[in-house]
C-alpha cells in the first residue's frame, strides 16, 4: 500500500489540473514544488506579462484616435506600474495552496527526485505513490560567451523597478519583441540582436514585417545577422560586441535565445527515463519508460507548441488516464499569440504549409483593418488569413491586429468542431462586436 495515489513533482499548470481533478475524485494527492507555488507562469511569466503588458495596449489604442481629437501623449509610470504587478502576482500562490488544502491535496515543499518507480524523496524525506507524474517545467537557457553572468532573463525583466534607459534583446523571438515593444514605448533605446536575417521565423512573413516597420518607427533598432560574442563592463556601462564587428553601448541586455528543460538531478538517468536538452521522451499516452511515470507540459520532448493551454490540456489528459481513460493523446490545433502592436496570432495550418500544396487549399487574404475600420478601432493594418480546405471547411488562420487574440480563440473553436459556413449562419452574434465582422468574412470565404 502505498502512501498516495499520485504525487506530482511541479505545481505549476502542467500539474495542477490533474492534481485538482484526481483529488476531487477522491484520490490520496501530494504536490512537491521547490520554488513558489503555482509554477513559472502565474509567479513569473505569464501573468505578469499580461499584467504589465495592458497599459501600453490603452495608449497604442489612444494613438489610432488622434486624428479623432484624442491627445495620445498619456505617461505611463513603469515603476508604479511594476509596484502594482508586486502587489497583484504575489496573491495568486497562496490562492492556490488554500485550494490544494481545501481538497486535502499535500504541498510538499522541497527538492523532489525519483528513486524508484514508488518512491519520491523531497529534501531528506521518501515518499510512496502509485503514479508520479513530473512537471519541472523549463528554464531560461543562457548563452556561453564572455560575460554571460552580466546577462538577465525573462524572469529578471518582469521585476524590474526601474526601466533601463538602453536595453539589448539578444534574439528576436517572441520573449524579445514583447519586451522590446514595452520598453521602447517608455523612450527608452532598444537594440534587437538576432543571428537569423529574419525576427519571428514562425510567423507570416508579412505580418512580422508590419510589426518590424512599426517597432523601427518607435525607435528599436534591429541588427540581424549578428552573434552576440561578449558582453563587457566599460564603466557604468555594458558594451555588447559581436563576432560581425558590432559595439553597442548600453544599460541592460536580456539573453532570450530559448530554454532549456529542468531534467537534470531529478533521477530520471536510475531509473532509464529517456530525455534530451529538449526535453523527456515520453508515448502517446504521455508514459515515459516507466509506464507508472508520466511526464507533463513543457518538460516533454514535443513539437506542439509549449504553452501554458497545452500543458493544462496534457494534465486533464494525465488525470483521465490515472482515472482509466486508455485513449492516446489527440491534440487539438493549438493557437498562439505574440504580444506586440499589433498582436500577431495563428492556429492550424500555415500560409507557407497551405501555399505549398494549392491544389488542396484555398489561402483568403482579407484586408480587415481597411473594410471595417469601425469595427477595428481604427487599426488599418489589421489583418487576416484563412485558409480553407476542399470540404470548405476552415483548417487555419493568421492574424494581425489588436483584436486578434479573441478573434484567434473563436476560429479556434471554428477548426477544431469543423464548423462550415451553414452553420455560422444559422447563429446570430453581437454586433457590431469586431468577432461580427470576422464571422461574415468567414463565411463568405468558406462558401
Amino acid at each position: 500500500m502505498y502512501q498516495y495515489d499520485v504525487v506530482f513533482i511541479g505545481s505549476g499548470h502542467a500539474n495542477w489540473h490533474a492534481a485538482v481533478t484526481l483529488a476531487q475524485a477522491g484520490k490520496k494527492i501530494a504536490v512537491v514544488e521547490k520554488d513558489v507555488t503555482a509554477g513559472t507562469c502565474t509567479n513569473y511569466g505569464c501573468n505578469a506579462k499580461f499584467l504589465l503588458d495592458t497599459p501600453f495596449e490603452f495608449l497604442d489604442g489612444l494613438a489610432r484616435y488622434e486624428k479623432a481629437g484624442i491627445a495620445s501623449n498619456g505617461s505611463l509610470d513603469w515603476s508604479a506600474l511594476m509596484a502594482m504587478k508586486k502587489q497583484e502576482i504575489p496573491t495568486y500562490a497562496p490562492f492556490m495552496e488554500g485550494m490544494f488544502a481545501q481538497l486535502k491535496i499535500d504541498l510538499l515543499k522541497g527538492y523532489g527526485k525519483l528513486v524508484d518507480a514508488h518512491t519520491v524523496a523531497v529534501d531528506d524525506q521518501k515518499i510512496t505513490t502509485d503514479y508520479v507524474v513530473i512537471g519541472t517545467g523549463q528554464r531560461p537557457a543562457r548563452l556561453n560567451i564572455e560575460g554571460k553572468e552580466l546577462l538577465h532573463d525573462s524572469r529578471d525583466f518582469l521585476d524590474l523597478d526601474v526601466m533601463p534607459k538602453r536595453l539589448v534583446f539578444i534574439g528576436a523571438g517572441i520573449i524579445s519583441m514583447e519586451f522590446a515593444t514595452m520598453a521602447s514605448k517608455l523612450g527608452s533605446e532598444v537594440h534587437i540582436v538576432e543571428f537569423a536575417d529574419k525576427a519571428l521565423a514562425a510567423y507570416p512573413a508579412d505580418y512580422v514585417k508590419t510589426v518590424v516597420d512599426k517597432m523601427t518607427q518607435e525607435g528599436v533598432t534591429f541588427h540581424f545577422g549578428q552573434a552576440v560574442q561578449t558582453v563587457i563592463s566599460v564603466g557604468n556601462s555594458l558594451r555588447v560586441t559581436t563576432a560581425q564587428g558590432l559595439k553597442i553601448e548600453t544599460d541592460y541586455v536580456l539573453d532570450a535565445t530559448g530554454r532549456i528543460s529542468n531534467v537534470e538531478n531529478i533521477g530520471l538517468e536510475d531509473l532509464g527515463i529517456a530525455f534530451n536538452r529538449s526535453g523527456i521522451v515520453v508515448n502517446d499516452h504521455l508514459q515515459t519508460a516507466v509506464p507508472n511515470i508520466f511526464a507533463s507540459g513543457d518538460v516533454i520532448d514535443k513539437t506542439i507548441p509549449r504553452l501554458t493551454p497545452t500543458a493544462s490540456f496534457e494534465s486533464d489528459y494525465i488525470a483521465g488516464q490515472i482515472l482509466g481513460n486508455t485513449e492516446p493523446i489527440n491534440y487539438p490545433v493549438v493557437p498562439n499569440l505574440v504580444f506586440t502592436f499589433p498582436r500577431i496570432a495563428q492556429v492550424g495550418l500555415t500560409v507557407e504549409e497551405a501555399q505549398s500544396e494549392p491544389d488542396k487549399y484555398k489561402v483568403v487574404a482579407i484586408p480587415f483593418g481597411q473594410q471595417l475600420k469601425f469595427q477595428t478601432k481604427l487599426e488599418d493594418e489589421a489583418h487576416i488569413t484563412l485558409i480553407i480546405n476542399q470540404e470548405k471547411e476552415l483548417v487555419g488562420a493568421s492574424l494581425l491586429g489588436n483584436e486578434a487574440g479573441e478573434m484567434i480563440n473563436f476560429l479556434t473553436l471554428v477548426i477544431n468542431q469543423k464548423i462550415k459556413a451553414a452553420d455560422l449562419s444559422q447563429i446570430i452574434f453581437a454586433f457590431p462586436g469586431t468577432t461580427n465582422g470576422l464571422i461574415n468574412a468567414l463565411k463568405t470565404a468558406m462558401r
